[in-house]
């Protein structure tokens, strides 16, 4: 169990008394994980997480700071989440893109799959391996990532493709590309929209 244990206070870590911590695991403090949730050994979860019901996380994930997981979500080995992700309820992550039962790859066979700094993926969306989902990028619930995703971009359909850009905040950007509602600005930049900091957000994952 890792430190604060079931029931614990703010700044340490809540653990449901359904859920399993396999020794091992790292949890950062303020984390919450919720029940019916499997957190495997050699898994790096950041500080003020939080999990949701039925949450399963392989040994080999590495999740930052302040990540919203929730519910019927599976994070095998090959992905890594930066600080501030959220990933809707039952979206999908894969980490072998030609799976046999008869003939399992292992983990020299997977393939990577990085969400960068503040993305979100919706409701049902799936996330191929071998792709990274850039900064601050929504994908659609329902959607289909096939492609590595621009830094800002909103992504829907099957495959996924790009609809327009969205804020920090996720409000859906004009062609001026200044948010309506917080007011921040961006320019096209080579890895997608640039601008728009926040001095409170560092951008890159942390160690816990």
């Amino acid at each position: 169990m890792p430190e604060g244990g079931k029931g614990a206070g703010m700044g340490q870590v809540f653990v449901h008394e359904t859920s399993v911590i396999d020794p091992g695991a790292v949890i950062g403090p303020g984390t919450k994980i919720w029940c019916f949730c499997h957190v495997q050994a050699g898994a790096v979860i950041g500080p003020e997480c939080s999990l949701g019901q039925n949450v399963n996380v392989s040994g080999r994930v590495r999740m930052g700071r302040g990540c919203r997981i929730q519910n019927n979500v599976s994070l095998y080995d090959g992905v890594e989440l930066e600080d501030y992700v959220f990933c809707g309820p039952s979206c999908v992550f894969t980490n072998d893109r030609t799976p046999r039962a008869r003939y399992p790859k292992g983990p020299a066979g997977f393939r990577r799959t990085l969400v960068r700094c503040g993305a979100s993926i919706g409701a049902n969306a799936t996330v191929v391996c071998g792709h990274t989902v850039g900064r601050w990028a929504m994908i659609a619930a329902g959607a289909v990532v096939t492609r590595d995703v621009p830094d800002h971009a909103l992504m829907m359909g099957v495959p996924a493709r790009q609809a327009g850009w969205v804020c920090r905040c996720g409000e859906i950007l004009g062609d001026d590309l200044a948010c309506p509602v917080c007011g921040r600005k961006y320019t096209k930049g080579k890895t997608g929209l640039a601008g728009g900091e926040d001095n409170a957000i560092s951008g890159s994952a942390e160690t816990v």
